[in-house]
């Protein structure tokens, strides 16, 4: 038989059983699609997280704090030698400090992270408005929490506003900090952008710019390697020297685990659907079988061989689960799509900002649409053989 008479016999259902062949592959197509819908959340969940937290540049960057042993001081003298390793990019120190803010006569207490403007680079801070300071001007970043104590809900309308700042200096005596007199600086600071962060007061100040103040005592610095294949050589060298060491790139690997687990759990719920589609699936090939045991045994009588009423089942099989897919793939997305819209109207009206919590690689739509196919398959074949083996004259008899 040719392939033209065998497609055009395997697609007869449409037109015979047309209600029947559109809720078999309506229930293939839910079941795809309850595994897109579910494993599209765990990949736009972690695509979401990651974002949010990385760049290239915090991705090749070491947390290097205090270690152990109290002696140690994280000084000028020790960022210079991490920065003279053949596989350090930069470094970028900072140093907390408790001060305050003052704006048209409200004064608002803060922790002051004095620091330069890679260190935010490398930290991968994000601004709700304004743009990053430039170290070499007299700009700082504030938190909201800091704008909401001067009773400003709209942050924009705070940028390029001047402030007054001052800092409790602190002196390193035998490992521990003492607090001295509040140190204000001579010049105002121009707000260029705000941090979205409203749990906590602090600033970002420049670290070239503080005057009165001698630093020869950091909280922790942000050490910028070459690439990845250096990151582990920096970090061994820093943790000889008896300093802490933590890499966001270590962070994202426990998060990257813990997605693929999630991403797992969520396919086996919508494999668990498509199970019972397929077995939707196999019971329609059963009664399409029997519907047409007469038909089978008249074809084989005329000269239709064993493979020819194999090829015609299978086909038939293959065919809506392969539509059974396509239907799954549009299900799922629509799905994703409906739900991340009103999920963005729910963030904006308790004032949160969009996001999509939804994502397709690619290869994951065409091997979703393949297994569909495959499916189809297998719930086709067993039919199948069952018709090619047939007897024609008990076929051409049974009623």
């Amino acid at each position: 038989m040719r392939v033209p008479d065998i497609l055009k016999l395997s697609t007869r259902m449409f037109r015979s059983r047309l209600m029947r062949t559109f809720l078999t592959i309506l229930g293939i197509g839910i079941g795809i699609g309850a595994i897109m819908f579910l494993v599209s959340l765990g990949y736009g969940l972690q695509r979401a997280l990651i974002s949010q937290i990385t760049s290239s540049d915090s991705l090749l960057s070491l947390d290097v704090v205090q270690g152990e042993k109290a002696a140690l001081v994280l000084n000028n003298a020790v960022i210079e030698e991490i920065r003279k390793f053949p596989e350090v990019k930069d470094v970028a120190p900072l140093v907390s400090l408790k001060g305050q803010v003052v704006y048209e006569n409200t004064t608002a207490d803060i922790i002051a992270n004095i620091t330069t403007v890679n260190f935010l680079k490398f930290s991968n801070l994000k601004l709700v408005d304004g743009i990053m300071l430039d170290q070499d001007k007299n700009e700082i970043l504030i938190s909201k929490a800091v704008a909401r104590v001067f009773n400003i809900e709209d942050t924009k309308t705070i940028i390029g506003k001047e402030v007054d700042i001052a800092f409790l200096a602190t002196t390193l005596t035998e490992g521990t900090y003492e607090q001295l007199d509040l140190v204000s600086q001579p010049e105002k600071f121009i707000i260029a952008g705000v941090v979205g962060d409203e749990s906590s007061s602090f600033i970002f100040f420049p670290l070239g710019k503080v005057s009165g103040i001698t630093l020869d005592a950091y909280s922790q610095a942000k050490v910028r390697v070459t690439g990845t294949e250096t990151l582990d050589i920096v970090r061994n060298k820093i943790l000889d020297m008896g300093f802490s060491v933590a890499a966001l790139s270590d962070v994202i690997d426990q998060a990257n685990k813990i997605f693929n687990i999630l991403q797992i759990i969520l396919a086996i719920f919508g494999v668990v659907a498509l199970v019972v589609s397929a077995i939707g699936m196999f019971n329609t090939m059963t009664i399409a079988l029997m519907e047409r045991t007469q038909e089978v045994g008249i074809m084989k009588a005329l000269g239709a061989s064993k493979m020819d009423i194999m090829y015609m089942f299978v086909t038939e099989a293959v065919i809506m689960g392969f539509l059974g897919g396509m239907v799954g793939l549009l299900v799922g997305f629509l799905g994703g799509e409906a739900f991340n819209f009103f999920l963005n109207i729910l963030a904006k009206r308790v004032g949160g900002s969009t996001v999509d919590i939804f994502y397709t690689p690619l290869w994951f739509a065409l091997t979703i649409a393949g297994f569909s196919t495959f499916v189809g398959f297998i719930t086709g074949l067993w039919p199948a053989r069952r018709a090619a083996r047939l007897n024609p004259l008990e076929a051409v008899k049974y009623k």
